[in-house]
């Protein structure tokens, strides 16, 4: 018989318990198979669930955040979720400031979930009381309620205008050096306005074109789309803020970025004989005000491009810094690729990314200094400083001297 069914050959001599039984003792015998505790199947079992190891989730890129925990600068992250906290707050002010008299329906402004920036399925009148210095709400004679804004935030409103007023020239020129970036010198209108807050371009600036015959003309695409057209090339403009750099401190913008050359071991070259190797790559450096779109996509020469050109764009906007989706809206004018988020990461240096891998922001560090503060703030970033201020308050009570700062 097989091996796996051997049977036992029982002692002649049975062991006798010592204990007083009622039963006689009785011995078999009649042998019995061995039974084994093992699967005696060649094939494949299968491992109950309950007994399997668990593997570990791959973390979503909605939530993966880009930097490491040692790579990781919380002034810059802090900045992101504080544009997420105010979300409700920067939206609204746009949507209402379009609105005759400043006021929207309660029951209206429920459905505007995206256009006013508050969580979907929730009550926005909940985001309304939070900032109580900023919105308010009241029972119109229509018997239905009603929000907008109050008049300490009207006061703000007109504030912001006048520094709109005064930046015109300023934003103006910002609007030409973003033109004679892009690639055929025109931009359409909508990019342009989805933006301008990134930039501090005013709601109507569309309306404003007509006064810059010299510099603006619209035109219109095939599919109907109004495009803004650069009149006049400026070789003043045309100067990034790397170049002006360069004659000023020429080693800082040496090593503001970093193009290894690939070597073997074999050379047994020194950091410092690296350094001299990857400059030959570095430099010279390719202006973003030159034509990119004809340069191959692959190329060490096109890469330098599109570097140059993100850091002249952030260096043109209001705080240094912009999120994925502003870099989308000029990705085709820009001649970028969907590879910008690794090729930024490959310039520690210069570009700092914060956030998510699937929404992210880029930041400039030179222009922030140690504590995660712009060095250098426009007008409008002081007076969005101080919205955000007041914005968290809950009465006037709990002003520190905020309003006397201009």
């Amino acid at each position: 018989m097989a091996w796996w069914c051997r049977r036992l050959t029982l002692s002649p001599k049975p062991e006798v318990s010592h204990r007083k039984t009622l039963l006689p003792l009785i011995i078999s015998s009649t042998p019995k198979p061995l039974i084994s505790s093992f699967s005696t199947s060649f094939l494949p079992t299968k491992t109950p669930k309950k007994h399997k190891k668990k593997s570990k989730n791959k973390e979503s890129p909605r939530t993966k955040l880009v930097q490491s925990e040692p790579n990781r600068l919380p002034h810059f992250e802090l900045l992101v979720q504080r544009d997420s906290f105010f979300r409700f707050l920067t939206r609204s002010k746009n949507f209402l400031s379009k609105q005759p008299d400043h006021v929207l329906r309660l029951d209206d402004a429920g459905k505007l979930h995206r256009e006013l920036g508050f969580p979907r399925g929730r009550k926005v009148l909940r985001s309304i009381q939070r900032h109580p210095l900023i919105f308010e709400t009241y029972r119109h004679t229509d018997g239905k309620m009603w929000f907008g804004f109050t008049e300490f935030m009207e006061d703000l409103l007109e504030e912001e205008k006048s520094i709109m007023e005064s930046m015109e020239t300023e934003r103006v020129t910002t609007v030409r050096k973003l033109l004679m970036m892009s690639a055929k010198k025109r931009i359409p209108l909508s990019k342009i306005h989805h933006c301008r807050a990134l930039f501090g371009i005013p709601d109507d600036f569309r309306d404003r074109v007509s006064k810059y015959p010299n510099y603006f003309k619209i035109g219109f695409e095939d599919d109907g789309r109004r495009v803004l057209e650069l009149v006049n090339w400026d070789p003043l403009l045309a100067v990034s803020v790397l170049e002006r750099d360069f004659m000023i401190d020429e080693d800082r913008v040496k090593k503001a970025f970093k193009f290894p050359v690939k070597h073997g071991k074999d050379l047994d070259l020194d950091v410092d004989d690296v350094r001299k190797l990857n400059l030959l790559n570095t430099l010279p450096l390719v202006s973003p005000y030159s034509d990119g779109s004809g340069l191959d996509l692959w190329t060490l020469q096109a890469e330098k491009y599109r570097v140059g050109v993100l850091h002249e764009f952030l260096n043109l906007t209001l705080e240094k810094r912009a999120s994925i989706h502003h870099i989308v809206e000029f990705k085709e004018e820009f001649s970028l690729t969907k590879h910008a988020y690794q090729m930024l990461l490959r310039q520690p240096r210069t570009f700092y990314l914060a956030g998510t891998e699937m929404n992210w922001a880029v930041f400039l560090k030179d222009a922030y200094d140690e504590n995660g503060l712009l060095i250098n703030k426009d007008p409008q970033v002081v007076f969005n400083e101080k919205l955000y201020k007041y914005a968290e308050m809950q009465d006037m009570e709990s002003d520190s001297g905020i309003r006397n700062k201009k």
